[in-house]
């Protein structure tokens, strides 16, 4: 095997190797094991971060064209380390507690990360399948790994039924693509379209597979109108699953459609970018106003993710280099708030047994007072209320949209920012100006407390480090862009 290509794949070599040696001193060694397992897959992915970072960012393309590295895909390959990593080491207390703690559970979680990191890399539409089934069997387990309780068996289901009609859909607009254009590979897909007479139009077909592994891939986003499994999944998976459904995949799944639609598919950009649009704005909505009424924590979190996704997509829609700068700068601001606030939800226990309703948080300024001020600060965030994080990740994906002249998808962008921004200041209302309500259990795990202040800071300090994560946002742009 040529050397250049195991380079090219070391990082997800190790994840694997990895992966499988932990599965095999799991089952040698049994469910005791499980605390040892976890804290090793931390540390693996500690490793593979480290080892990515100090490489170099050229690009190198391996096994025939199936697999690409390069700046951009580094970049959202450190953001899935991280929010895997971080979920890892939330959930270690939570599965004892809740007597689920099972080796597979870190091992098969490893595994949906190496899947992502395929998806990331993906430079064919064979290897991106591969990648996202890889990565979407290891989460349908995991969504109904508490076997014994309803929900999480609901919810693995749900998840399980509409991603296997995804997978279809994705599978059909692949095979409409390599039928008109002769290549699975997204090299040759580009060059033919590129090849095109200049005023011709492309053929109805090749459109049609276009709608197809759109659809396919704004599942795995959860954008409306593919949004449905969203809410049901959240509430019923167990919480560091949720909170993992929340970050690592949908990084993943976001650098994949960013890849797909300016790589091979660049040259249809006013194809795709309204469908984009459309599904932008029926996003951020449906993210909007169905939170509103939510009394759950956790479906909340869902509809507020299904907004985010939708903000994500202004920048794709923009279909620029500033737009996808927009859309990196946003999913890392995205991952820590979003871990942040699951950190706060896992602490959220009465008597030994977790508690997921909004109104539980009442008073909670009173009876734990840092740890109100944390859950304020990502509300506040979420909301893109300045100075925090999450008010330049909208600004940055908004002003790539008016640069291109998507004045509406912009406007109803803020108006719908203004909208969710009501539920977010209900919690934060909740927290302060409410009596108490029954306090939560104590101590706080010592892995929760750390991911809450870092992530917090993080929130706070944006400004500060903004510089590095927008330097390398954009370099992870210029690449796709370079041609």
């Amino acid at each position: 095997m040529d050397t250049m290509n195991l380079v090219a794949i070391l990082p997800e070599l190790l994840v694997a190797c990895s992966a499988m040696v932990l599965l095999m001193l799991g089952v040698f060694r049994g469910n005791d094991s499980t605390r040892f397992v976890l804290w090793m897959a931390v540390g693996v992915i500690l490793v593979t971060f480290s080892w990515l970072l100090n490489l170099p960012a050229q690009e190198v393309t391996a096994f025939g064209g199936l697999f690409v590295t390069d700046g951009f895909g580094r970049f959202m390959k450190l953001l899935v380390l991280l929010g895997a990593g971080l979920t890892i080491a939330m959930s270690i207390g939570y599965i004892e507690r809740e007597q689920m703690a099972r080796f597979e559970f870190p091992v098969l979680m490893l595994f949906a990360t190496l899947g992502m990191m395929m998806m990331v890399s993906a430079n064919d539409l064979m290897s991106l399948y591969l990648g996202l089934e890889l990565q979407s069997l290891s989460l349908y387990v995991i969504a109904a790994f508490r076997r014994d309780t309803v929900r999480s068996s609901e919810a693995g289901l749900k998840y399980f039924v509409l991603g296997a009609l995804s997978s279809g859909m994705l599978l059909y607009g692949s095979s409409m693509v390599y039928g008109f254009v002769g290549s699975t590979s997204f090299e040759t897909v580009a060059e033919v379209l590129g090849a095109a007479p200049a005023g011709e139009a492309p053929s109805v077909g090749l459109i049609i597979g276009l709608v197809f592994v759109l659809a396919g891939l704004a599942f795995k986003v959860s954008a409306v109108p593919f949004h449905m499994w969203t809410p049901d999944v959240y509430e019923g998976a167990p919480t560091p699953v949720t909170a993992f459904f929340a970050s690592a995949p949908k990084v993943a799944a976001m650098a994949l459609l960013v890849r797909v639609m300016t790589g091979p598919f660049g040259d249809l950009t006013t194809q795709w970018q309204q469908i984009v649009v459309v599904v932008s704005i029926g996003s951020m909505v449906l993210g909007a106003f169905a939170a509103i009424n939510q009394t759950n924590i956790k479906r909340l979190m869902a509809y507020s993710s299904i907004g985010h996704m939708g903000f994500v997509l202004v920048g794709l829609a923009a279909g620029s280099e500033a737009g996808v700068r927009g859309v990196a700068i946003y999913m890392a601001i995205y991952l820590l708030m979003n871990i942040g606030t699951f950190a706060c939800i896992l602490c959220m226990r009465q008597q030994g047994r977790m508690v997921e309703g909004i109104d539980d948080l009442k008073g909670l300024s009173k009876t734990s007072p840092m740890m109100a001020l944390a859950l304020a600060v990502f509300m506040f965030s979420m909301a893109g209320i300045p100075p925090l994080a999450g008010f330049f990740g909208k600004f940055y994906v908004f002003l790539a949209a008016i640069q291109e002249g998507l004045y509406t998808l912009a406007v109803i962008g803020v108006l719908a920012s203004v909208v969710g921004a009501f539920y977010y200041l209900r919690i934060v209302k909740l927290m302060y100006f409410d009596e108490p309500a029954e306090s939560f259990d104590r101590p706080i795990a010592r892995e929760l407390r750390f991911i809450i202040a870092g992530t917090s800071l993080a929130m706070v300090l944006f400004l500060i480090v903004i510089g590095p994560v927008v330097n390398g946002a954009a370099a992870a742009a210029s690449v796709l862009f370079a041609g």
